[in-house]
Formats: structure tokens, sequence, C-alpha cells
């Protein structure tokens, strides 16, 4: 969860507008995702058509997954004129905090057709070792 922290005065509220238009372009930017999980194993699957293996990167710290790439451009046609562009370029990058039964040293990715899905097995359940008996000395 990412929290806002509360300014007060005039000048910090003057700023707020141009503050959520960088935060409404960064999720313009950012590609799509899902997360979901079944019995054993949580799945992130993001898109990214056009991105190239070489431009990913994915590590995971502090029981966080950072996905981050570049989907490049490709000027290679000359004399075209476009009359529109819908496409997206540039850097992006997202995180995503895992559960606390998720095993981050196991984690595996694949991209298949333009979407990354990582996998991420889940731990199981550690026994209570809290509660054992005592044993009682005679005496």
């Amino acid at each position: 969860m990412v929290e806002k922290s509360h300014t007060s005065g005039f000048w910090p509220a003057l700023y707020d507008p141009f503050r959520a238009v960088g935060q409404r372009l960064a999720e313009w930017v950012a590609p799509a995702a899902e997360a979901s999980g079944s019995g054993d194993t949580y799945q992130i699957t993001i898109e990214l058509p056009g991105v190239s293996e070489e431009d990913i990167h994915i590590a995971v710290a502090n029981h966080t997954v950072t996905v981050q790439g570049e989907k490049r451009t490709v000027h290679e046609k000359q004399g075209e004129s476009y009359y529109f562009s819908e496409r997206a370029y540039g850097s992006f990058s997202r995180s995503f905090r895992l559960p606390p039964d998720a095993d981050g040293d196991a984690v595996a990715a694949n991209l298949t057709d333009g979407v990354l899905t990582i996998s991420i097995p889940k731990h199981a359940p550690a026994p209570d070792k809290s509660a054992h008996r005592v044993p009682i000395s005679r005496g």
C-alpha cells in the first residue's frame, strides 16, 4: 500500500495537481498485471507485448518482487507519415509485495507470447514451536 503523507500549508496544496499528473502518467506506461493464487502457488501475470526477454529484469528483495524493463522503439521505416500512434514506449517498473507464506527464494518466470508469468511457491505451514510440553522434575 502506498500512503500519502499529509502536508499543511498553501504551497504543497498548489503542487498536488502536478503530482497527480505524474502518478497518472506512470500508471499509463506501466504494463497491466494480474495476481492470483492456487493451493500451492501464487502467480503474477504481466502483459509485455513487444518487450524482449533481454529487456526484462526480475528481482526479489525484502519480500517484494520487482519487474523492470523497457519497451524500445524501432524506426526502420523511412518515408512513412503517421497520422496517430497509440503505442507506448519507455521504461517501466512494477513491484508486488509477497504474502508471508510465499517462498521468495524459489521464484520462477516464463515469457510466452508477450505475457510474463511469475510463479511463487508457497511455504508449507511451519509447526507451531511456541507450544511445547514442560517436563516436571521430582524433588
